[in-house]
């Protein structure tokens, strides 16, 4: 089996949050390692989990390691936000519960050939779905200085976004930016030296904002979160873990809006919008990892756990 190591956050918080009925039927969006989903089934007697992953061989893997849960488990190859196509193909109408892990997986930040780690010597590809057309090469090679300069600063709110990206068309009209170690020393060059190595690696931001643009990360994000709370059953939980603040305010503005009866402008005399709350909050402040767990790993450091449930 493909050695996919992948820690998961905030495990026993997520699977706590679901409230989790031995025969409900449970969604994990995006199944990863299985690290959530393991504990999901452990609960189960006659119940259902669905697995969607965007990424193939995560998928492979969350099958064989809930191969021991026989058919209470399935399985569909998907980005999360085609949901409904899950559901479809399955005869699902509605969940007890819903869980999305926004974060990207560890195997796939340490396989040096996916290309998503400063830290590894690797292609530039970035893609969670191998079978899709855009990569990060395609990005940095070949979009203009103008849209390079719009994915840094709106999707890595990227400080220097003009000069990197001025730097990286300047590169690239003598010769093709191939590696991610390329890229990470035109990063390097283009942000001032005194302030290059303050408050993590100088490149975060960019690949950051690469990856998300490469896999439309918040295309949508905000609509599905809409979608998901509508697809659950009365006591229905969504639990969902964002990683970046980019989407930790669509999935917060999402469950505000739901949890809210009227959205008439502030000064309207009266009420007229005939909106009422869908869900109540769980926990109105996200939660966070403890100490122990953020020492122990430091990607839980930018976690953040939200949690609706229906009414």
């Amino acid at each position: 089996m493909i050695d996919f190591q992948h820690k998961p956050i905030m495990l026993s918080e997520c699977v706590d949050g679901l409230n989790i009925q031995p025969n409900g039927v449970y969604l994990d969006c995006t199944v990863g390692g299985a690290g959530h989903s393991v504990e999901i089934a452990k609960k189960l007697n006659n119940g259902t989990l669905l697995c969607l992953d965007k990424d193939d061989v995560a998928l492979e893997v969350a099958r064989e390691r809930l191969s021991k849960f026989g058919d209470n488990v399935k399985f569909y190859h998907c980005d999360f936000k085609d949901f409904k196509k899950a559901m479809e193909y399955y005869n699902i109408k509605a969940f007890d519960g819903i869980l999305i892990d926004l974060g990207i997986s560890s195997y796939q930040i340490d396989n040096a050939e996916r290309g998503f780690s400063y830290m590894h010597d690797g292609a530039l590809d970035m893609r969670m779905d191998q079978s899709q057309e855009l990569t990060a090469d395609e990005i940095v090679n070949h979009w203009s200085q103008s849209e390079l300069v719009h994915i840094f600063k709106e999707y890595g709110e990227e400080q220097f976004a003009n000069n990197i990206a001025k730097h990286i068309v300047n590169e690239r009209k003598e010769k093709p930016i191939v590696t991610t170690f390329e890229l990470v020393k035109i990063i390097e060059q283009s942000i001032p030296a005194k302030i290059r190595f303050k408050g993590g690696h100088c490149a975060k931001k960019v690949f950051q904002a690469l990856r998300i643009a490469v896999n439309g990360e918040l295309d949508n994000l905000y609509e599905t979160m809409l979608a998901l709370a509508n697809c659950l059953k009365p006591k229905g939980r969504l639990v969902v873990l964002t990683f970046h603040s980019l989407e930790d305010r669509m999935v917060k503005r999402a469950f505000t809006l739901l949890a809210t009866d009227c959205i008439c402008p502030p000064h309207a005399p009266i009420c007229t919008c005939g909106h009422h709350h869908e869900v109540i909050w769980i926990n109105k402040k996200p939660i966070i990892a403890g100490e122990v767990e953020q020492a122990e790993n430091p990607r839980s450091h930018s976690a953040k756990l939200r949690i609706v449930e229906s009414v």
